[in-house]
């Protein structure tokens, strides 16, 4: 692996970590049983995301972004 795409690979790692972990602040925040759903099943945080939209804006868009960030580097 080249270094420029281990950068953008762990870039990526990065911002999908930290979206998931905003995520489930709002989830939290919002109810304890959609928290605890989001903490067990990560893709369902996003799922919640999207049909909070109005809060959840930035983690979802910093993980589509992340996710650009690692098709890059396995490209």
């Amino acid at each position: 692996m080249e270094p420029l795409s281990a950068v953008f690979m762990v870039f990526g790692m990065v911002l999908l970590a930290v979206s998931w972990l905003l995520l489930l602040q709002l989830a939290f925040a919002s109810d304890y049983s959609w928290g605890m759903f989001a903490l067990l099943l990560p893709p369902l945080a996003y799922f919640y995301g999207l049909f909070r939209w109005d809060s959840a804006r930035e983690p979802i868009l910093m993980s589509v972004l992340g996710w650009v960030f690692i098709f890059i580097a396995l490209a």
